[in-house]
């Protein structure tokens, strides 16, 4: 069972900036992939960002040099630096990991249980 634990959200104006941080633990061997969902009131839940083992990175073009991934692969986590926000950010904003509990093993998916960032216009 790997949990992953979302910290960092809140209420910000408009133009202010939050700082999400995810630390996964459990039965990991590696982790392929991490990453930063959200899903908005009435709406699907979309792709905000995704770093991978390797450092390369993905961003909605929503968030596109307002937003920037990072992650410690030594602690298995990673964080969300959200810059010039917007109230169109407003969201609960989930934590993904993509993460192997051995070698050989298939990829599994793990989901934070969210934290919400409210924007105030």
């Amino acid at each position: 069972q790997v949990q992953l634990v979302e910290s960092g959200g809140g209420l910000v104006q408009a133009g202010g900036s939050l700082r999400l941080s995810c630390a996964a633990s459990g039965s990991i061997f590696s982790i392929d992939t991490m990453g930063w969902y959200r899903q908005a009131p009435g709406q699907q839940r979309e792709l905000v960002a995704v770093i991978t083992s390797g450092g390369s990175t993905d961003y909605a073009d929503s968030v596109k040099g307002r937003f920037t991934i990072s992650s410690d692969n030594a602690k298995n986590t990673v964080d969300l630096q959200m810059n010039s926000l917007k109230p169109e950010d407003t969201a609960v904003y989930y934590c993904n990991a993509q993460f192997r509990i051995f070698r050989a093993s298939p990829s599994r998916d793990s989901w934070g249980p969210g934290t919400q960032v409210t924007v105030s216009s």
